[in-house]
């Protein structure tokens, strides 16, 4: 029998939201969809100094109307995806799963006794754009080549862009949810073969996440006048590759 060509997407019974349930011990935990309603969340996360201290990308001060933007485009992407999806199960619905070119899911959610849930954070999947070269033609000679690349193609350089909040930091939850998109979805529906991600120097932390996951150091590259919206300097950024065996 034909999986569909969501799999292995689960769908919410009363909301039709789609997930990617973690595995035990995390069980409770689920990678959906971004809602317009995590805004307040969001703001409250990015404005934490816990989490914005390690992030480079959020404005700062992080306000109500920088949270409807950044929702608004996500649900750009992920609605895309969907409707890849979509048009896939319309036209090849007895055939194995396509490749697609990108995750419909990428929130973190705490599912509670009751049914509700929390927002935890994100994790992001997306063609790398080599953030540490900082000359401007060199950095454009490997980014646009890899934008062009087909779906499904194995020599794409992906990356990950994660954060979780503050509370729910040190439990393995993020190592889980990294390993679940990975096996769930990355590799298998994406075509994923090769990951490159960088962690600022001193972010010990983030970048034992991914070495637990089979990452590889591959060098450390000093940064100049590098600084970020909270105005803390970076000095320095690892980069740690994972390529599919």
């Amino acid at each position: 029998m034909s999986r569909s060509q969501y799999y292995p997407l689960e769908f919410n019974p009363k909301t039709g939201e789609p997930f990617l349930r973690l595995p035990s011990p995390h069980e409770n935990i689920v990678i959906t969809t971004p809602r317009r309603n995590d805004a307040p969340t969001i703001v409250s996360y990015m404005n934490d100094p816990a989490l914005y201290y390690w992030l480079e990308g959020p404005p700062h001060p992080y306000t109500p109307e920088h949270a409807d933007s950044w929702l608004a485009s996500l649900a750009e992407g992920t609605n895309a995806a969907l409707a890849e999806l979509e048009r896939a199960q319309a036209e090849h619905p007895d055939e194995p799963p396509v490749k697609v070119s990108g995750c419909p899911v990428r929130t973190l959610r705490e599912v509670r006794e009751d049914g509700t849930d929390i927002m935890l954070g994100d994790i992001a999947l997306v063609r790398e754009r080599w953030p540490d070269v900082s000359n401007k033609e060199e950095k454009e000679s490997l980014a646009k080549p890899n934008a062009e690349r087909p779906i499904g193609d194995p020599e794409i350089v992906w990356c990950i862009g994660d954060y979780i909040a503050p509370s729910h930091q040190g439990k393995g939850i993020m190592t889980a949810a990294i390993k679940t998109l990975l096996q769930q979805w990355a590799t298998p529906r994406m075509g994923v073969r090769q990951i490159r991600v960088e962690t600022f120097a001193d972010n010990i932390g983030s970048r034992k996440v991914f070495e637990k996951l089979g990452f590889k150091y591959e060098k450390t590259v000093p940064l100049e006048n590098r600084f970020i919206p909270s105005g803390r300097q970076i000095e320095a950024m690892d980069i740690l590759w994972w390529r599919a065996e």
